[in-house]
C-alpha cells in the first residue's frame, strides 16, 4: 500500500517536473515566424525596449538610455568603434551625429535564466555629404535581468546595405521595394515596430 502511493507520489513529481521544463524551452527561444500576426510574448516585450531605445537616440533623451543601457554596457559598432554606457550616452548630447530616424525589428529571443540574446534587424538614416544615407544590417543585444528589469551589457552591429537616396535620384535607380531592410537565412521579416522613431540628424550610435 505504502509503495503505490510513493510510486503514485513519485509519477506526479515527474510530471509536473516535465511539464515545467518544457515550458521553460518554450520560454527560452521565441521567433517571429514569417506571416506572423501576433508577436511571442518575449519578442513583444524587447520590441518594447528596442522602440524606447530608437527613439531616444533619435531625441537625444540620454535619461532614457540611461535606463535602458546597463553601467558595464559595450557598445561595437557597424564600423568597429567600440563604446562604453557613459561614452555613447555623452555622444547623445552632439546633435549634429544623431541620426534622422531609426528603427530596431526584434527577430529573436534567446532566454538564458537573467540573460537574453536578442536579434533583429535595423535601418538608420543620417546625413552624410550633404545628402542622406540609409543603413540597414543586424543586431545583436545581450541583456541582463536584475530586479526585474532589462538592461542591455552588449550591443554588436553588422551592416548589410547602405544605400545614398540623392545618388538614387540622381542615376533614376529604383529603390527596393523588399519588405524588409534585406533577405538573409534566419533573418525574415521582424516585428513591426510600435512607433518609428524619427528626428534631427551623422553616424548613428548603435
Amino acid at each position: 500500500m505504502l509503495s503505490m502511493h510513493f510510486q503514485r507520489s513519485l509519477m506526479a513529481v515527474c510530471v509536473v517536473a516535465v511539464c515545467s521544463a518544457m515550458q521553460a524551452q518554450q520560454r527560452q527561444v521565441e521567433a517571429v515566424a514569417p506571416g506572423q500576426a501576433q508577436m511571442p510574448p518575449a519578442v513583444q516585450e524587447f520590441q518594447s525596449l528596442e522602440d524606447q531605445w530608437s527613439t531616444a537616440v533619435v531625441n537625444n533623451d540620454s535619461y532614457t538610455m540611461e535606463f535602458l543601457l546597463s553601467p558595464v554596457y559595450v557598445d561595437i559598432s557597424s564600423i568597429g568603434d567600440v563604446l562604453t554606457r557613459n561614452q555613447l550616452i555623452a555622444g547623445l548630447l552632439d546633435k549634429g551625429n544623431l541620426p534622422i530616424s531609426m528603427q530596431q525589428r526584434v527577430v529573436s529571443v534567446r532566454e538564458f535564466g537573467d540573460t537574453a540574446i536578442v536579434s533583429g534587424t535595423y535601418i538608420v538614416k543620417y546625413r552624410a555629404n550633404g545628402g542622406v544615407k540609409e543603413e540597414r544590417g543586424i543586431f545583436t543585444h545581450i541583456y541582463n535581468r536584475a530586479q526585474r528589469h532589462w538592461a542591455c551589457v552588449n550591443a554588436q552591429r553588422t551592416a548589410v546595405v547602405e544605400m545614398a537616396s540623392n545618388k538614387q535620384k540622381a542615376s533614376g535607380q529604383k529603390k527596393s521595394d523588399a519588405e524588409e531592410p534585406f533577405h538573409i537565412p534566419f533573418f525574415h521579416k521582424g516585428a513591426e515596430p510600435s512607433q518609428s522613431a524619427t528626428g534631427p540628424t551623422n553616424l548613428p550610435p548603435n
